[in-house]
């Protein structure tokens, strides 16, 4: 994989913050659970679930690796109510992966699988978005362990902990299943435009039964 080039950032404005957000300068160290060790003989990268071949697709660290590498510019929104704006994410895009590895044509939503069993759900449009990415650096420089090397999943339009640490691998669902956060009270979609913060603020067919 590619070092992504150098680009003039843009600097942020507080009227691009959504509602209840405030500016954040630094990159505060947010995340359940210990830092996982990387282990990069050990490492795979899954697609499994309802793909469109049936089969499960899986790369090791040098091969995922070697896949195309991109460059996107997106915000950072953390449900804590901190924004880290215009941060360049550099790795290989979600739409590359389903690219490479197809969702069968029912498929409706993802859940994003991370090391300790941790997971994320996302609807289909969201993880397909142009800006979504499976990042390996930020800002030119690689991605530090308690940031989430070798790979976190960055999904810009929506909070943070849709876009798991130390991500691991994909399932495509023909169905909605909520993840690990989602199933203790965080919204199911989570717009941050929307302030969708919480369970309890999701109007009917945002999100299956709690």
């Amino acid at each position: 994989m590619g070092q992504p080039e150098s680009r003039e950032r843009r600097e942020p404005e507080e009227s691009e913050l959504p509602p209840g957000q405030r500016l954040q300068r630094g990159w505060p160290v947010t995340h359940y659970g210990p830092v996982p060790k990387f282990r990069p003989e050990r490492w795979e990268f899954r697609v499994f679930g309802a793909t469109a071949d049936g089969d499960k697709h899986c790369w090791n660290h040098e091969e995922f690796s070697a896949l195309p590498f991109r460059t996107v510019v997106g915000d950072l929104h953390c449900v804590t109510k901190f924004s880290m704006l215009g941060a360049e994410w550099g790795g290989v895009a979600a739409r590359t992966v389903a690219e490479l590895a197809p969702p069968a044509a029912d498929v409706t939503h993802v859940m994003v699988w991370a090391e300790y069993g941790f997971c994320s759900n996302l609807r289909l449009a969201d993880f397909l978005s142009g800006r979504t990415i499976f990042a390996t650096h930020r800002d030119g420089e690689l991605l530090t362990a308690e940031h989430g090397f070798p790979l976190r999943l960055v999904v810009p339009h929506l909070y943070a902990w849709k876009g798991p640490k130390w991500v691991r691998g994909v399932e495509y669902m023909t169905a909605d299943r909520r993840g690990f956060w989602e199933e203790r009270g965080y919204h199911n979609v989570g717009d941050p435009w929307a302030e969708q913060r919480y369970s309890y603020q999701e109007l009917p067919g945002e999100g299956p039964e709690l």
